[in-house]
């Protein structure tokens, strides 16, 4: 398995780039599995498993991606090269997505694989899955019609028909306006049963096809069914035994058909049995049967007369037990590529024989008994280990119905997709193939193509820009634009789709509402609360003031952000947007400056702006300044002339500060207050005679001794 990447910080969701990774399938056939990354949406196409290797061996490098990310899986087949991991995956991983196949393939999926885990010749420990994990995948699959159009998180997709087996599918991915088009195992030749792989209307951006033949051209249907059926008769005649490695399904309903007709041609074979030996043979005719309607014309005819999958002479053979092998006979087995299972068997049994034959009908993976016993070796070896001369003949037909070198060149120059990704296929058949197409369309320069040819693991990144369009719909798109005009809204965001409204349009449109968020905030203050409204004033200009029972409550600045008085507290509220948070950080930072004041400075300066604007310039006496400033701060209801005459005072929650106009002096038992009230009586009074209090301070430092302040003020 490969080295896990390091994790990466996530793309941004409008990122133009597309990866194209394939996991499996990249220049080696099996264990198809591509994924694809664009717009932050990540999509797996097939989940297969390596039919040459054992046991974990035989995944893709699915440690390359977190599984948790995958949004979605879709699955072109039920052949175990693009489904056989997929219960592993799904049982076996953080994938939390969903799962798409057809119908047909959902329903041979199950048998498929519950075959596959009965027949693997490997240890209980090495086994990818057990039967009930198996049973379990099954609730996490959803099933799709072809050409139905279905969206999961913003991303489109809808499947063609593939020919290659029953069910099987292309997906259509349109991601933001960006189509891809893969292709899984396809084949445009019509066949005894299944239709030709159909060719999208619409030309997709990037083509991920398979490359399993290259340049290779597949004979005439009917050049090649003659020369299958006189390869049989030829063995027959010899006294041999014939063997037909199949998977279960796919070609083997072919096959079959093919020698059922051959038979009925042919009344000097009907003495010789053709077995079709798979346990699922029983199981699989009757999903044949049930989705005749996914076949060709033909079959969808003769189905309305006659069931064509009820064979007359073919038997089926679950198992060594119900053979008797006396004689000729020819047999179809599963697995196609003999790794293990009946097919492996009797091939053992019978390639010592050089009477009898073998008929390699489909294409086999590197690493396999099948693809070895092609190059027609002196020995093999058996699952024991045991040495064995092969003098069986061997053949190969190819009934493989994947596309070959013309069916290739006439998709692509129907499509011309300026982006071209080949998997499924060897390298060196790969790298032909690329060069034909490059050759093909090299001197036209109506088509420019770029065609890439990753291996396992490797990335092909490609980027598409394009333009974002927003549609402007209800109150908004009443009126048309004129130019120049700005178009103000919200701008909503549903899978890759922009439409811009009025916020009043929300519950129209979405399923989203308007809300109005209140913010509060509480801040400790045990300063005057008068001082709040003076600064209010300073800060906003025009202040608001709250009143309960004719007393001053709160205050309200910029006509948004109000300060009630609290309990050694103010409380702040306002509706929240842009403009009334900045507002707030405004006053906010005024009740800080004012709390944060312990030397009198706030006093100060209040001080100073009313005495530098001339405000008590009507009066020449300090105690009549003084009262006009003190009501000024504390307001009028707070500050009361005493009958001495020389004397005031200021109340504020129950603390009451008399002043002294006659000797400066503050008596209040609160601290805060008196301190407060000090600073504003010593600070009007150096304003309005600066020399005096120039003087003092000189005389404080010339002499040693105290000095009385009424001397220093004569």
């Amino acid at each position: 398995m490969a080295t896990k990447r390091a994790a990466s910080s996530p793309a941004p969701e409008e990122s133009d780039g597309m990866i194209i990774r394939p996991l499996g399938a990249g220049q080696e056939v099996g264990r198809s599995c591509i994924m694809l990354e664009f717009k932050n949406k990540k999509i797996m196409l097939d989940c297969g498993i390596h039919p040459g290797l054992p046991g974990l061996e035989a995944l893709p490098y699915t440690d390359m991606i977190d599984a948790s990310e995958v949004d979605l899986i879709l699955i072109t087949h039920f052949h175990l090269d693009h489904c056989g991991a997929l219960p592993w995956f799904l049982e076996k991983t953080t994938f939390r997505g969903r799962v798409f196949m057809t119908h047909a393939t959902k329903a041979i999926y199950r048998w498929l694989l519950s075959d596959y885990v009965k027949v693997s010749n490997i240890s209980a420990d090495q086994m990818l899955y057990t039967e009930k994990e198996l049973e379990n995948s099954m609730s996490k699959i959803e099933t799709i019609n072809f050409h139905q159009v279905t969206e999961v998180g913003g991303v489109k997709f809808w499947c063609y028909n593939a020919g290659h087996v029953l069910g099987a599918a292309m997906f259509m991915i349109e991601i933001a306006g960006v189509k891809i088009l893969y292709t899984g195992d396809f084949s445009r030749q019509e066949d005894r049963h299944l239709m030709a792989a159909e060719i999208p209307p619409v030309s997709p951006d990037v083509l991920i096809m398979e490359a399993t033949y290259g340049t290779h051209i597949h004979e005439k249907r009917d050049v090649r069914e003659a020369r299958f059926t006189g390869i049989i008769h030829d063995i027959i005649n010899r006294g041999g035994r014939c063997l037909i490695p199949v998977f279960a399904l796919g070609r083997a309903q072919e096959l079959l058909l093919i020698l059922d007709e051959y038979w009925a041609n042919h009344p000097e074979l009907q003495e010789v049995p053709i077995y079709y030996a798979s346990s699922l043979a029983k199981k699989c005719m009757s999903v044949y049967q049930t989705y005749s309607n996914a076949m060709n014309e033909r079959i969808q005819r003769q189905i309305s007369v006659s069931n064509p999958f009820i064979f007359k002479h073919i038997s089926n053979l679950k198992s060594m037990e119900h053979f008797d092998d006396i004689g000729p006979s020819v047999v179809m087995a599963s697995p196609g590529m003999m790794q293990s299972g009946l097919s492996r068997e009797l091939f053992e049994n019978w390639c010592t024989d050089r009477r009898n034959g073998v008929i390699i009908a489909g294409y086999c993976v590197e690493g396999t008994l099948a693809k070895h016993v092609m190059s027609e070796p002196e020995e093999v070896a058996t699952l024991s280990g045991q040495r064995l001369p092969l003098k069986m003949s061997v053949h190969y037909v190819s009934f493989s119905a994947h596309v070959d070198y013309e069916q290739i060149s006439e998709f692509v120059r129907v499509l011309k997709p300026p982006q071209v990704v080949l998997v499924h296929g060897e390298a060196t058949e790969m790298g032909r193939l690329r060069s034909a197409l490059v050759r093909e369309y090299e001197d036209n320069p109506n088509v420019k193509m770029s065609l890439h040819t990753p291996a396992n693991t490797q990335a092909v990144e490609l980027c598409f820009r394009g333009e974002k369009m927003a549609k402007v719909v209800g109150v908004l798109a009443a009126e048309e634009p004129q130019d120049g005009t700005t178009v103000s809204g919200i701008l909503i965001k549903r899978g890759f789709k922009y439409h811009l409204m009025a916020p009043s349009d929300l519950p129209n449109y979405t399923d989203l509402a308007r809300s109005i968020v209140t913010q509060k905030q509480c801040v400790p203050y045990k300063s005057l609360f008068s001082l709040v409204g003076y600064y209010l004033r300073q800060l906003a200009g025009e202040v608001e003031e709250i009143k309960d029972n004719g007393t001053i409550v709160g205050y309200k600045a910029f006509k948004t952000v109000t300060v009630l008085k609290g309990v050694q507290k103010v409380t702040l509220e306002w509706t929240a947007n842009d403009t009334n948070d900045m507002y707030a950080d405004a006053v906010l930072s005024v009740l800080m400056q004012i709390e944060g004041d312990t030397t009198g400075n706030a006093l100060s300066v209040a001080l100073s702006n009313a005495t530098s604007a001339g405000k008590y310039d009507d009066s020449d006496k300090f105690p009549v300044r003084l009262f006009k400033l003190l009501v000024d701060i504390f307001g009028d209801a707070r500050v009361a002339r005493l009958p001495t005459g020389d004397s005031m005072s200021v109340t504020v929650d129950s603390n009451v500060a008399v002043v002294s106009t006659r000797d400066l002096s503050v008596d209040c038992d609160d601290e805060t207050l008196q301190q407060q009230v000090s600073g504003i009586v010593r600070r009007l009074h150096a304003a309005l005679h600066p020399c005096k209090a120039v003087l003092k301070k000189e005389a404080v430092v010339v002499r040693d001794e105290p000095v009385e302040e009424e001397e220093l003020v004569a």
